[in-house]
């Protein structure tokens, strides 16, 4: 007779798929969140970078007409996308001034979904993320 003690090998299958599908779950197409018709321009200062997966984030400090700041979330492609286009988590200190093109959320809120940066002295990445069916991979 045997004594079945674990989870046995479906339990363990069952528990690989699941540790699979949450990253997925966590990704996103550009259309649930952004808004195509909603270009910006950012010119803000870094107060935060995240390099986590499955997107970068970019926190900006952006001064608005009225004089007030306001922090903007913007989501770049995934940190190993970033540095394969050159970039790495030092690449954008806290403190740097960036100008940002990307589009805006859905829901008003403060975030953003970047396509390009553009440093102080010119230099321009394209940081937006692929395969998302953001209009930038339309061209």
């Amino acid at each position: 007779m045997t004594v079945a003690t674990g989870p046995g090998l479906g339990g363990v299958l069952l528990l690989g798929l699941l540790a699979g599908a949450a990253p997925a779950a966590g990704h996103h197409a550009f259309s649930a969140e952004f808004d195509a018709d909603r270009p910006l321009r950012l010119v803000g200062t870094v107060s935060r970078t995240e390099w986590i997966n499955p997107h970068s984030w970019i926190h900006v400090d952006v001064e608005g007409e009225d004089g007030e700041v306001v922090t903007w979330a913007i989501e770049c492609g995934a940190p190993n996308a970033l540095m394969r286009r050159g970039l790495n988590k030092n690449s954008v200190p806290v403190g740097t001034e960036l100008v940002i093109d990307g589009f805006g959320a859905k829901n008003g809120s403060n975030t953003a979904n970047a396509r390009d940066i553009t440093f102080p002295d010119g230099s321009q990445f394209f940081v937006g993320s692929s395969g998302i069916g953001a209009p930038y991979e339309r061209r």
